[in-house]
């Protein structure tokens, strides 16, 4: 786990909106948002990464491209600049279990055709399945056309090719550290592949390509170009570019790989769920639709807003969002600095009137628990061990969705649940009302880009992944981490690993390590075994969280999933029981 809050800067700092309105009335005017940069605006510094290793595989049985050899270099070159040993071969023989387990990512250097026999194949899968990264670069979607396991870690295959030539390059997610230091387009010159199916509803597409630059696209309009994606429990990031030889002699190239090894590797974190339907309240251009209330401002350039001075907030007053929605932003501290985002308050010029009637999801990595970074400001902490396994130190983006169903608010991290608050206050509302963003005062720094938002009817948007908690704060577990059907799921102390991330699917299924949580035989009797089977659609594995009492239901059977017994250690099994709503068989969700 790396240790983030490590690097942030001094002792317990004042929490957000600490001045008395009195003091905030005695300071300085409000100034609007304007469109220069402030002085110092220029990228803080993250913190070194411990030093790890990865493998570069770069066997070829079609096409060989001549550029390996220096992409080859380049990756040596990063490594020895950030922390990390690489490791290079064209032998198959190398995909042993023992040998892999080693390696922090894997990257497949341009290989192309069948490179990998079924016992090699094998134990690449288990590698991944026990948190390994992946990195595809250019033709890596040109290899193992035969193998399903591959086409879903690298996302999409390789369609066709027109002639190299300069594209634009529409860069989609500007957190991700792979990108994060683009601009919102990236001109540059490669051979642009075309793929066989579209990678946007399995993956975070990070960058994509207007098909209208250049000549040969034909993924008519919505090309994607890079992405990554969590798959069975490790890590997969690919890019396209990568098949000329000046490639890797290109700083924003060479950064984009290492962001792209960072992130594969666990030394960064981000949001890499899939992501549509979203729509921009601030897409880096234009605060159109935005003020200021209070004192302070927020500056623009590069296309972020950054906090300035205060005590003040910039709101979205364009619209006031009723019902359910989902929001997403990403933000960026400097260094010990103070924000947050408000939710659910009312249409005021006044920034007190979104701490007395609204909420607050906190950015503050080193103040007290209920009002630290991912906090519901002085009304719930964040589960603290999930918010330092998916925070990003100072200097480096993270992500936030704020997710309301009812009066139900739930917190992710660059991906991860840390949080889950339910408002009870009748004087407040969580499902209506404005967005805004705090800036605290002088010295805290804090940045955003990309903030949008996703209406959802009533439903929640997307697949969720996660820890399924129990029992005293047990996470369901699969026993040492096996793939094979009829594998045992039990309770066990919460460690997030992959046999404890569940992805609870859009159609019912609660899935992880690729299967799924299955009714042994479809039974209905009490006592019958759960366990691991590979996913087939069928009753057995359909389960029903219940809002009202916290079960998880299989509607086959109408019965409970339930830790058994009655007293629950690590490894105590979990089976199917007539439903009772006791605490073994209470179950939070991501």
């Amino acid at each position: 786990m790396r240790t983030h809050l490590k690097a942030m800067l001094g002792l317990l700092v004042g929490a957000a909106l600490t001045l008395s309105p009195q003091a905030a009335a005695l300071a300085a005017p409000p100034t609007v948002v304007t469109g220069e940069p402030a002085a110092t605006a220029t990228a803080p510094h993250a913190a070194a990464d411990p030093a790890y290793k990865i493998l570069v595989f770069s066997r070829t049985a079609g096409f060989r491209h001549s550029s390996i050899d220096d992409g080859l270099t380049a990756l040596r070159g990063l490594g020895t600049a950030n922390s990390f040993t690489v490791d290079a071969t064209e032998d198959g023989a190398a995909f042993t279990t023992g040998n892999l387990a080693q390696y922090k990512a894997v990257v497949f250097l341009s290989t192309t055709g069948d490179v990998l026999n079924a016992t090699q194949q094998t134990a690449f899968e288990q590698y991944v399945q026990g948190g390994g990264g992946y990195v595809g670069i250019h033709a890596a979607a040109d290899t193992e056309y035969d193998w399903p396991f591959y086409e879903g870690l690298a996302g999409a295959l390789f369609h066709s090719h027109p002639a190299i030539q300069p594209a634009v390059v529409k860069v989609e997610d500007r957190a991700h550290d792979a990108t994060a230091h683009l601009g919102a387009t990236w001109q540059r010159t490669d051979e642009w592949y075309n793929y066989r199916t579209n990678p946007r509803t399995t993956a975070r597409v990070l960058a994509s390509l207007d098909e209208s630059s250049y000549s040969g696209g034909n993924m008519s309009g919505d090309h994607p170009i890079a992405w990554c994606k969590d798959y069975r429990g490790g890590r997969a990031f690919y890019t396209g570019g990568g098949h000329t030889d000046e490639s890797y002699t290109e700083t924003a190239f060479r950064r984009h790989l290492l962001g792209g090894i960072r992130w594969a590797a666990g030394m960064t974190d981000a949001d890499c769920r899939p992501e549509t339907g979203y729509t921009a309240l601030f897409d880096g251009s234009s605060t159109a639709g935005w003020k200021q209330a209070g004192p302070g401002s927020f500056a623009l350039a590069d296309g972020t807003l950054t906090s300035q001075g205060g005590l003040g907030m910039l709101w979205y007053s364009a619209k006031e969002y009723t019902g359910d929605y989902s929001l997403k932003l990403d933000w960026r501290a400097a260094g010990d600095d103070n924000s947050g985002v408000f939710l659910g308050f009312p249409a005021s010029d006044d920034p007190w009137s979104a701490v007395n009637n609204g909420y607050e999801i906190q950015i503050d990595a080193t103040d007290a628990a209920d009002r630290t970074t991912g906090a519901v400001y002085g009304f719930r902490s964040a589960d603290l061990a999930a918010r330092d396994a998916a925070l990003n130190p100072p200097g480096e983006w993270n992500t936030y969705e704020l997710r309301i169903t009812g009066e139900r608010l739930e917190i992710f991290l660059n991906g991860r649940k840390i949080n889950d608050f339910t408002n009870t206050d009748p004087a407040r509302s969580l499902r209506q009302g404005h967005i805004g963003l705090q800036n605290h005062g002088d010295g805290d720094d804090v940045a955003f880009r990309n903030i949008r938002v996703k209406q959802s009817g009533g439903q929640q948007p997307g697949p969720r992944t996660g820890e399924v908690k129990g029992v005293n704060g047990k996470c369901l577990d699969i026993d040492n981490a096996q793939t094979a059907d009829g594998t045992k799921v039990q309770v066990w102390t919460c460690n997030g690993s992959s046999a404890q991330t569940w992805t609870v699917a859009d159609d019912g299924s609660l899935r992880a390590l690729g299967k799924c949580l299955d009714v042994s035989g479809g039974g209905g009797a009490d006592g019958t075994k759960i366990q691991l089977w590979t996913c087939n659609g069928t009753g057995a594995q359909k389960w029903a969280p219940q809002a009202s009492d916290g079960t998880v239901r299989n509607p086959q059977s109408g019965k409970c999933l339930d830790a058994s017994g009655g007293t629950w250690n690590d490894g105590t099994p979990v089976h199917l029981w007539t439903c009772h709503t006791g605490p073994n068989q209470k179950w939070t969700l991501p």
